[in-house]
């Protein structure tokens, strides 16, 4: 089984072609598709999927991509498929590498930030998790402190810095 998955990984060129086939007519873009799979695997770190975190997925695809309400659903699903089958996140950092900007990712990183606050608090692997994507995708420290600061700013969770303790 391992060796099959190791093959077709190799054997699909791009993450781009192997989603736009997923597609029906090719109309999904795939850099659309590589961001919302990397929301879901933060929204599935913590292992509990909510419906505060899919919510937020779902307005953060409409606000930011201007997707429809059938989009948003084919987008989810089909990200959800190959999120569920990727072995690491490579092919959809190196997809959003090569197309988006700086801002861009900023945004995304902030995105993300919001996922894993949408359930009220941030689990120890969504916030690992967080940092690994944004490291995979070139960001600085600082540019996710930021981005980050400005999720907690949005879902009104207050979030002490990384380098202080929560409590008094």
């Amino acid at each position: 089984m391992l060796p099959d998955r190791i093959r077709s990984m190799f054997s699909r060129a791009e993450l781009g072609e192997s989603l736009r086939t997923a597609s029906p007519g090719g109309e999904l873009d795939p850099l659309h598709l590589a961001a919302c799979a990397l929301l879901l695997d933060v929204a599935y770190a913590d292992g509990e999927y909510s419906t505060e975190e899919r919510a937020h997925i779902e307005r953060s695809l409409e606000r930011h991509f201007a997707l429809s309400p059938r989009a948003i659903q084919q987008v989810m699903e089909l990200a959800d498929d190959e999120r569920a089958r990727a072995v690491d996140h490579f092919a959809f950092t190196s997809a959003l590498l090569r197309g988006y900007d700086m801002a861009q990712k900023m945004v995304l990183a902030e995105l993300m930030w919001g996922v894993a606050l949408a359930d009220g608090e941030i689990a120890d692997h969504e916030h690992y998790l967080t940092r690994k994507i944004s490291n995979l995708l070139n960001l600085e420290p600082g540019y996710l402190s930021a981005a980050k600061q400005s999720a907690a700013s949005r879902v009104g969770a207050i979030e002490p810095p990384d380098d202080q303790p929560a409590g008094p």
